[in-house]
Formats: C-alpha cells, structure tokens, sequence
C-alpha cells in the first residue's frame, strides 16, 4: 500500500481517493459580486443574537487547519487546508445558552444541515473563507462555507448565512431525504435506510 502515496488508515471504508474537489450540491449557485449586503446570523438558543456584516465577520480572530475531506459519493480528498473563524469567537459574542445542545446551519436556497454543537466546538470546525490558500469558489461555497470535520462533506454546509443553536436535534436537508443523521464515515453511515 506504501506505493499509494498516503497511508491507507486515513482513507474510510467503502471511499477512493481524489486529487480533484468534486462539486456536488441541489440548486444553483449563489452569486454575490457585492458582500455589502451580506451577513449571517447567529440565532436561537444564545443570549445576544448576532447580524455580522462581511466586514465584521473577517475582523474576528482567523484560524486555519488542515484536514481530510470525505463525500457521501465514496470520494475523499487528504490534507484540505480551510482558513476562516472558529465558532468559539462568535459564542464569545453570542454567549450560547446551557440548553444550546445542537446546531442548525442555515444556507442559501434553504439549504440546512444539522450536527451536535460539540461538532462545531472542535478544534478543526471552521467558518471558512478559503480553501487551500485561496478564497472559497463559487461552487464551494463562496463567500462562506461551514466546515465540520469528521462527518461527511454533506454536513459542512455551502454558502452559510446562519446559524441556530437549538435544545434539539432537527433533520437537514440532506437528511429530510433520507440521508443518515450521524454522517460518520468511518461507520459509513451514509443513508438512513
């Protein structure tokens, strides 16, 4: 296995690696050739809820991390390297409430995707900008992409624009068609059925 170029303990069952970044997603793609206009929110169970302006946004505090990427689709991309602002600078801001337990992220089109906030308090959770040194295409969700590692890539929600911290789990999109609630793809917890 050495002759791969990788170690195979990083790839999950049933996935193939790709040097490519495949675009999926329903819908079309949002443009937004001015960010003047644009925010997110920071809604629900928190003590202050948050409208920042794209301005406001990329003054917090920036991070960075590198991580492997897997897609539902059976493909998996290594060392994917995201920059944007970790979630714990906007709970400084927003100050979650004790029942805050889960997260609804909010996207264009209606799009939404649903995972326990312990996921977004990860290390390597981001609100993203860009991607592998350069801002987020279009297709990948430019301007802003929520990234969740360790979960399929369905999860990491395109062209975010809020984020509902609720007392309880409530199905995404993806899931709402029967696409597995958890998404770890280590389980391959692809489908619900």
């Amino acid at each position: 296995m050495a002759e791969l170029g990788y170690d195979p303990a990083r790839l999950p069952p049933g996935q193939y690696i790709t040097e490519k970044w495949p675009v999926l997603h329903a819908g079309d793609v949002p443009s937004y050739p001015d960010l003047s206009a644009w925010t997110l929110r920071v809604f629900g169970e928190i003590e202050r809820e948050l409208e920042l302006s794209w301005e406001e946004l990329n003054r917090l505090p920036q991070t960075s991390n590198t991580q492997d990427i897997h897609c539902v689709t059976r493909w998996s991309r290594f060392d994917m390297r995201f920059e944007g602002v970790h979630w714990l600078e906007l709970a400084k801001l927003a100050q979650p409430k004790p029942a805050a337990r889960f997260v609804v992220a909010h996207a264009e089109q209606g799009f939404t995707s649903n995972v326990p906030l312990s996921f977004l308090e990860a290390d390597d959770a981001l609100l993203a900008t860009r991607a592998n040194g350069e801002p987020l295409a279009p297709e990948h969700g430019y301007p802003l992409r929520l990234v969740i590692p360790s979960k399929y890539f369905w999860k990491s929600a395109k062209w975010l624009r809020g984020i509902e911290l609720t007392s309880v789990d409530r199905p995404g999109f993806w899931e709402r068609y029967g696409y597995h609630n958890d998404a770890d793809p280590w389980r391959e917890e692809r489908y619900s059925f």
